[in-house]
């Protein structure tokens, strides 16, 4: 299977199966407990039908939005995902120079394998930073100040990562970072050698966010390690309120689910929400982040940009977000498969499909601009 024969998610995700090591590989496919938000994520999209609109004259089509005071080409962008140089050895720079050819925005999270000083190199466009709150209050100020100085436009606080998911394909296989496979899992790494030679003949993997804080060294602190002892149970809104102050920027809460923290967080100074259950990787049971688009938006859309990610897999996906009012739409595995399997191209690969569903899907539907999505092109199966 070559990167020309993936033509949708499942092709990407099925390429990306044959050349990681199964450890890496369910570290980005899994999710929490028995995964049922992972998979009703995307089952959510499937439960609404679209109707169509005809004769429209939808010769000229435009997908730009702007979003937190960035206009994207494109309705989605790139959300921050950690650890990326170890799903391939270009990380995120290939997914910075792919979303910069494609006018869209980019995360890099506070787990990211390349610095925010080396992503900005790639170019001016859109970027957002992920950031997890830490019990060191001046470890926090000087990320944000080190985000600033580095050119990002958007801050992203995650707040539904506290503690981490009860991720249970990661403990079958013992996988962790630093490493440390239980036999299982270093058999799968034996079975794809080609990642290895490829891991160890790049530059050392890292965490330049946080290589002063998280050693990778073995015996040092690992990943699990840092949730548990450095990001803050205790964060309350009164901390995040004093963040959103000293950004003095566009700032979204990454994590928000309730109607009732949308209305604090707007009231607080945030510009944007971003509706998301982690991809399924914290608390399973969690409602979709797309079911609860409608009620947030009717609460807080006037006033701040509602965002949505988790379970998006197709054009048709990221149309029905945006005719329930969301403004843009997070990729997360939709970018990280492709990645894996092929590097930049592979993410570019990715984005042009997307694109081009979504172009289509704008004309088949009879809308020739994003704004003229409404949820009058919706209905919702139990409703029907």
């Amino acid at each position: 299977m070559r990167l020309s024969d993936c033509h949708n998610f499942a092709d990407f995700r099925l390429l990306a199966k044959k050349r990681l090591p199964g450890p890496i590989f369910n570290y980005i496919d899994g999710a929490a407990d028995d995964e049922v938000t992972y998979r009703r994520n995307t089952k959510a999209y499937e439960d609404v039908d679209l109707i169509p609109n005809i004769l429209r004259g939808v010769e000229k089509i435009d997908t730009s939005v702007t979003v937190m005071g960035q206009k994207l080409a494109l309705p989605f962008y790139c959300s921050p995902t950690a650890l990326q140089r170890l799903f391939h050895h270009d990380g995120e720079l290939a997914v910075a120079k792919a979303a910069t050819k494609y006018g869209t925005m980019f995360g890099v999270s506070s787990l990211g394998t390349t610095s925010l000083e080396d992503v900005r190199k790639i170019g001016d466009g859109p970027q957002a930073y992920q950031f997890y709150f830490h019990k060191d209050r001046g470890l926090n100020r000087a990320m944000m100040q080190r985000a600033k100085a580095s050119g990002v436009n958007v801050m992203m606080l995650t707040v539904d990562s506290i503690t981490g998911g009860n991720r249970e394909r990661d403990k079958r296989t013992g996988f962790s970072i630093p490493f440390k496979l239980n036999a299982r899992g270093i058999a799968q790494f034996v079975m794809k050698p080609m990642w290895g030679i490829n891991y160890m003949t790049h530059p050392a993997f890292s965490l330049p966010q946080l290589d002063e804080h998280v050693k990778m060294a073995p015996g040092a602190m690992s990943i699990g390690g840092y949730f548990t002892e450095m990001l803050d149970p205790a964060m309350t809104w009164k901390d995040v309120e004093e963040m959103v102050d000293e950004w003095g920027g566009h700032f979204c809460l990454k994590g928000v689910m309730s109607v009732e923290d949308a209305k604090r967080a707007q009231k607080i100074g945030c510009t944007g929400v971003i509706l998301s259950n982690h991809g399924g990787r914290q608390l399973d049971g969690s409602r979709t982040s797309f079911d609860q688009v409608g009620a947030v938006v009717d609460a807080v859309g006037s006033k701040l940009d509602v965002i949505v990610d988790g379970g998006v897999q197709r054009g048709t996906h990221v149309l029905k977000a945006l005719a329930m009012g969301a403004k843009a739409v997070g990729l997360g595995r939709a970018y990280l498969f492709p990645l894996s399997a092929a590097g930049q191209p592979g993410v570019e690969r990715a984005l042009e499909l997307m694109k081009l569903e979504i172009e289509r899907d704008m004309k088949l539907m009879g809308v020739r601009s994003v704004a003229e999505l409404s949820r009058k092109n919706l209905a919702f199966r139990n409703n029907a």
